[in-house]
Formats: structure tokens, sequence, C-alpha cells
């Protein structure tokens, strides 16, 4: 039996490319793990993924995970099967133009095969506690790279 982990994540920037930061909250049995980091010069997207990616890579075991996100970016990618088809089209979008953000796409997608993920949507800033939770350390993470 997989353990459960659910891990709610979020990436934010700053002048879209500029500073940025992204976080993620996971949860086992009632304990709560928050992380987060950021990049002096970066992209909203790319943090959106971080959050994912450094979620996933702070998971020890296989596990059952449930990532909940408010970009729609991420979450589509993997609902709609957007990154199957980029896989099978060389990294190609639809008009032909090159995926952005292949490194995080390529490194995202081996860490889904290690682990049994599902991908949930959730509205943004709102009044999900979790989503904001991780949107604030994000932004803090952005206001630590500012202050140097």
């Amino acid at each position: 039996m997989l353990k459960k982990v659910d891990i709610y994540t979020d990436g934010a920037c700053s002048n879209n490319p500029g500073a940025g930061g992204w976080a993620a909250v996971l949860f086992y049995k009632g304990k709560q793990k928050e992380i987060s980091g950021g990049e002096e010069e970066t992209t909203n997207n790319r943090m959106e993924l971080m959050g994912v990616i450094k979620g996933l890579e702070a998971l020890s075991e296989k596990c059952e995970v449930t990532i909940y996100s408010d970009s729609a970016y991420t979450v589509n990618a993997f609902c709609k099967n957007w990154l199957n088809i980029w896989i099978k089209n060389g990294f190609k979008t639809s008009q032909k133009k090159d995926v952005a953000n292949k490194d995080l796409w390529l490194r995202l997608y081996e860490l889904t095969k290690k682990q049994n993920v599902n991908f949930v949507k959730v509205k943004g800033h709102s009044d999900n506690e979790y989503n904001n939770l991780c949107d604030e350390l994000a932004r803090a993470e952005i206001k630590k790279i500012l202050k140097n």
C-alpha cells in the first residue's frame, strides 16, 4: 500500500521575466512540510513547474501523490495529455514551435514516472488556505532575492 501524500504548489515572478519564487507544502498523515526557493532571472511558468518538481523530489519513496496547483499551464499538460503529445512531437507545439521550458518538463516527466501522481487544478488567490500559503512562501523568496 502506497503512502498518500498531498502537495500544494505555487510559483510567482516579479516582472516576468525577473526574480521568481516557488513553493510546495507537503502533507502526510497530518504532518506538514514547507519548502521554497527562488531564482534571480526566471518566469512565472518556470517557477510553477519548479514548485511541483521540488515537491516531488522531496519524496523518498514511491507514493500516491495528489498535486494541487493553480497553474493551468502545469495541470493541463498532464490532465489534457499535452506533455505526452509534446514528447511524441519532439517538443514541438501544434504550430511547430519549440515548447518552452523543455528542460523542466523532462525533469517533471521523469519524476511523475516514479510516483502515482494525480493533478488537481485549484483556483488561485481565493479561499484555498494552502494555495495561499504557497503563494506567500513563493513571494517571500522573491523579496529575499530583490533585497540582495
